[in-house]
C-alpha cells in the first residue's frame, strides 16, 4: 500500500466529472486500498478518486472516531437514490486546504454502488456519515464543498489560495 499525494484546489482534475468503473479488477482493489491509507494518513474521513489524480467514480469512507476500530467503506459508481431533511454542517476538505465552512447538506442519504470486491451494496447514512457521502460524492461530479457556499466565501477563499500558490506557500 502507498500514500498518494492528494491533488489540491484549483487542480483541473477536481472540476471534472469522474468517468463510471466498468469492472472491479485487481488494479482497482489497490487503488482503494491505497487511498484509505491516504485517507488515514491525511487524516480525513472520506477522499474521493479524483483527490488522488484519478478521474473514476470512487470512494472511500471512514467515519468512525480515531481511537475506535476502522470501519472503512469502498464504494465504485456510488449515487444518492433517496434524500431526506436537512443540516447544516461545517466542513472542511484535504483538496481544500485551510479552510471550512457552514454547508447545508441532506440529514440522511441512501446511496446504491458497488463494494470493493463490486458486489452490489446499500448503504444508509444520517449525521456525519450522510455529510460525508455526499461531499465525497459531490468529487465524482466536479464539485468541492466551495461551489456550495456562498459567492463572497468562496471567491475570498479563491484570492488567498491563489496568492498562496504564487508564493509557493502550497
Amino acid at each position: 500500500m502507498a500514500v498518494l499525494p492528494i491533488k489540491t484546489f484549483p487542480d483541473p482534475l477536481l472540476s471534472k466529472i469522474c468517468r463510471q468503473v466498468q469492472e472491479v479488477d485487481e488494479d482497482l482493489k489497490q487503488l482503494s486500498r491505497d487511498m484509505l491509507e491516504t485517507m488515514y494518513a491525511a487524516p480525513g474521513v472520506g477522499l474521493a478518486a479524483p483527490q488522488v489524480g484519478q478521474d473514476l467514480r470512487l470512494v472511500v469512507i471512514d467515519c468512525s472516531a480515531r481511537d475506535e476500530e476502522r470501519e472503512p467503506l469502498v464504494l465504485f459508481n456510488p449515487r444518492i437514490v433517496e434524500m431526506e431533511g436537512q443540516v447544516v454542517f461545517e466542513e472542511g476538505c484535504l483538496s481544500v486546504p485551510e479552510f471550512t465552512c457552514d454547508v447545508t447538506r441532506a440529514e440522511r442519504v441512501v446511496v446504491k454502488a458497488m463494494d470493493a470486491e463490486g458486489r452490489p451494496i446499500t448503504v444508509e447514512g444520517e449525521g456525519l456519515m450522510a455529510i460525508c457521502l455526499q461531499h465525497e460524492l459531490d468529487h465524482l461530479e466536479g464539485r468541492l464543498f466551495l461551489d456550495r457556499i456562498s459567492p463572497l466565501k468562496r471567491s475570498m477563499y479563491k484570492k488567498r489560495r491563489l496568492k498562496q500558490i504564487k508564493r509557493g506557500d502550497e
